[in-house]
């Protein structure tokens, strides 16, 4: 059961991070905030799609935004999967799913004909306020980045 809803402030959240750290929604006021689901580091979709908002990395800060990747998997696995990848923003380790159930991003999905529960890749952009603006749900990869982008522009 999702807790948010466009239109409506995001409840807080504290979650560990790669480079040792807390993110706190609280302490990201002031930034427009893309906040990414994957389901699993080091998948070739993952990759792509970290790869992807990587590369526009520099237009999202330009735009005033912060880009998160959220996952189930560890710190230290996040750690590893970041600094291969060279990504310059940080992954947040949702081991419990407490972020993922308040997003409703777990879903039941069909891994080699067995049902299993994972993560449906999923993005959320949040306003400066904590305002949630805009939800991606299914995401398809390609092409993802730049309408995310162009959604963070537009944001007034």
């Amino acid at each position: 059961m999702s807790t948010v809803a466009i239109g409506k402030k995001v409840p807080a959240f504290n979650l560990p991070a790669t480079g040792d750290q807390q993110i706190k929604l609280e302490d990201l006021k002031g930034s427009k905030v893309v906040l990414y689901f994957y389901p699993k580091d080091s998948t070739p979709g993952c990759t792509t799609e970290g790869l992807d908002f990587q590369a526009s990395l520099s237009k999202f800060k330009r735009a005033g935004a912060i880009v998160l990747g959220v996952s189930r998997d560890s710190i230290a696995s996040h750690g590893k999967f970041r600094d291969k990848q060279g990504f310059q923003f940080d992954l947040l380790s949702d081991t419990d799913e407490t972020l993922c159930k308040m997003f409703d991003v777990i879903k039941e999905k069909n891994m080699y004909g067995k049902k299993v529960m994972g993560i449906e890749r999923s993005t959320f952009l949040i306003d400066e306020q904590g305002i949630l603006r805009q939800e991606w749900r299914k995401v398809k990869v390609a092409g993802h980045v730049d309408e995310v982008l162009a959604a963070v522009k537009a944001l007034k």
